[in-house]
């Protein structure tokens, strides 16, 4: 097994009301199942991290990202597959019709576009010890403060 953590991008997608898009995994995924979650994924060989960000969101959603505001975290994790990953989450802009993402079929179920008072929905089928898209989310929503958003 690799010891090098496997690199991750994550994008917060914002709207103009300050929410940001969350989708729920389909219940069959290996890591974690049923679980709401950000946009993002891999960085393939040869990609950056801002490469495999604008990569993701265009396959997770159909939408291309018009801006990327800033980095809002770098997070270490584990997955159940026992591989170490580090994932550099984004908040971000897109182009796009906001009310018709395009979900990968097999993938992810359902989105929503969360507002900072629901936060806890992302605890929902998760390990009560995990709360790392919770964390991922608070980073986020306190970037939107930052930022006058």
């Amino acid at each position: 097994m690799p010891t090098e953590p496997l690199r991750c991008a994550g994008a917060l997608i914002v709207d103009d009301d300050g929410r940001i898009f969350i989708q729920r995994r389909s219940p069959d995924r290996v890591i974690f199942p049923n679980c709401w979650d950000i946009v993002g994924g891999h960085v393939e060989p040869g990609e950056s991290v801002e490469e495999a960000l604008r990569r993701e969101v265009t396959e997770e959603t159909g939408w291309s990202i018009s801006h990327v505001l800033g980095q809002v975290g770098e997070h270490r994790w584990s997955g159940d597959d026992g591989r170490d990953r580090l994932e550099t989450d984004f908040l971000v802009r897109v182009d796009g019709d906001l009310a018709r993402p395009r979900l990968e079929v097999g993938r992810h179920t359902e989105f929503r576009w969360l507002a900072e008072e629901e936060i806890a929905l992302l605890d929902e089928h998760r390990d009560v010890n995990d709360g790392l898209i919770r964390r991922i989310a608070e980073n986020g929503f306190a970037a939107l403060h930052s930022i006058g958003l």
